[in-house]
């Protein structure tokens, strides 16, 4: 009897970013047959239903104005800081 066995690998998102590089620039997106097209930094190609396009589309908007928020609230509480250290 021949067994086979599997192995299940959990990963989490931040293992997952293998370069812990933070890009500045936009991804190039073009639409092509049907099909929805992305070229990305480092070698990133994404291929996508229109369908899939819109809805990665609208979670990248939310995703960003939640890190604008982050960003935000992170310089804010930075200059409360400065403003209590004295001298």
């Amino acid at each position: 009897m021949l067994r086979r066995f599997a192995r299940i690998y959990v990963v989490t998102l931040k293992e997952l970013h293998l370069d812990n590089k933070l890009h500045d620039e936009p991804s190039t997106v073009t639409a092509e047959h049907g099909q929805v097209l992305v070229d990305g930094p480092d070698g990133v190609a994404v291929s996508l239903t229109p369908d899939a396009a819109v809805e990665t589309s609208d979670r990248l908007l939310e995703a960003a104005v939640e890190a604008r928020g982050q960003d935000l609230a992170a310089t804010g509480a930075e200059k409360e800081r400065a403003a209590r250290k004295p001298g």
